[in-house]
C-alpha cells in the first residue's frame, strides 16, 4: 500500500547539487488503473497502481532493460523526464522532490510517503511547500503523461 501526499514547490532551500537524486524515465500503458514502466538509473521496473489518490495499491515488476524499452514504445502519451533528489526530514521521513525536464519544465513536486493514512494526515509540510496537490488529479505523473503541465499557480 502506498501513502503519499504530493505539493507543488516554490523556492527550494537547498543546494540541489549537493543532494543526491535518481535519473527517471516513466512511461505510461494505462492509466486506470495506473501501469507505468519506469527506468530509475540502471534498474527497470513495471508498476500497478491501483485507484485512490493519497493511498492505494501499488506493486512493482522488476523488468530489464530489452522489455522496459520494448514496453516502453507501446505507452501512450509523453514520456516523463525527471530527476528526484531525496531529502531526509524528521520522523524518518523522506521528501522526494521530482524536478521535472522537458515538456513539463519548470514543475517541481514534492512527495512524502508514510506508513499510515494518520501519519500522513498529521503532517504539517514545511514552509517552501506550496499547495497540497495530493487530491489533484492534474498533477498527478499518468494525467501529467496524456494532457501535459496544467496551469501553475
Amino acid at each position: 500500500m502506498e501513502i503519499e501526499r504530493k505539493f507543488l514547490v516554490g523556492e527550494i532551500p537547498y543546494e540541489l547539487n549537493r543532494l543526491s537524486f535518481h535519473e527517471i524515465e516513466q512511461a505510461y500503458l494505462n492509466i486506470d488503473p495506473v501501469v507505468r514502466v519506469r527506468k530509475q538509473d540502471e534498474e527497470f521496473y513495471m508498476t500497478y497502481k491501483g485507484r485512490g489518490m493519497m493511498e492505494r495499491e501499488e506493486y512493482n515488476l522488476p523488468l530489464n532493460k530489452e522489455a522496459y524499452l520494448h514496453l516502453k514504445e507501446k505507452a501512450d502519451g509523453h514520456v516523463i523526464t525527471k530527476k528526484r533528489y531525496l531529502i531526509p526530514i524528521e520522523n524518518n521521513l523522506t521528501i522526494e522532490l521530482d524536478v521535472f525536464e522537458g515538456e513539463l519544465s519548470p514543475l517541481i513536486i514534492a512527495e512524502v510517503e508514510f506508513s499510515s493514512k494518520e501519519e500522513a494526515e498529521s503532517f504539517t509540510p514545511p514552509a517552501w511547500f506550496k499547495r497540497d496537490v495530493t487530491f489533484d488529479k492534474e498533477f498527478h505523473n499518468a494525467r501529467l503523461s496524456r494532457l501535459g503541465l496544467p496551469p501553475l499557480p
